[in-house]
């Protein structure tokens, strides 16, 4: 028979390994968001049609903890939709984050005219249109714009381009510090019918 001390111990030591795996279930959920994947909802019509409002989105983290590992700047593909920090947030708003399309670099200049995204760089010195080599934007290109991308940021923009449905790099939001890149989107898992890789 077991004594009152042995049945004591046997108690902490439950209560113990609960406790230790707790703590495991949320350093791991932690550690997973931080530097492995994060998921988004989307708000707003400024990704239409590639995304909707109430899209649940799964990021990919890991080419950013890569970067930073080696100590390099996450560099995105062109084209690809992307989650990063507003620049302009403010705490207890909603947006905090928020996803749009990788459009240009560093040192590219990016011209808007007349319903055309055009993009100059050493490849391209004449420049390129950018919807006719990365097709997304659901409407001409609304706006007029003529920049040189600053050192350490990239021009975004959303695929819903008409005037007041997107806030972006055209038109208020400004290019965005490759340091606010969360990551890019790798999978649109909810709503299920609509259920995507990217």
């Amino acid at each position: 028979m077991k004594s009152t001390t042995q049945y004591q111990h046997t108690n902490l030591r439950d209560i113990l390994s609960i406790i230790g795996f707790l703590i495991a279930v949320f350093v791991g959920a932690a550690l997973i968001n931080h530097f492995i994947f994060r998921s988004f909802s989307v708000a707003g019509p400024s990704m239409e049609p590639t995304l909707y409002t109430g899209d649940r989105l799964i990021v990919n983290r890991l080419p950013v903890t890569w970067s930073n590992l080696k100590a390099e700047p996450f560099n995105p593909e062109r084209g690809q939709v992307i989650v990063f920090k507003n620049p302009n947030h403010i705490p207890g708003s909603a947006d905090e984050f928020i996803v749009k399309r990788i459009i240009a670099y560093p040192n590219e200049r990016v011209v808007l005219k007349g319903g055309e995204l055009r993009v100059y760089n050493t490849e391209y010195p004449d420049g390129f249109l950018f919807d006719s080599s990365y097709p997304g934007a659901s409407q001409p290109t609304d706006g007029s714009v003529d920049i040189v991308v600053p050192e350490g940021e990239v021009f975004v923009a959303g695929d819903h381009r008409q005037e007041g449905f997107s806030l972006d790099s055209r038109n208020g939001l400004g290019t965005i510090p490759y340091s606010d890149l969360v990551g890019p989107v790798s999978l649109r898992i909810f709503p299920f019918s609509s259920f995507r890789t990217f």
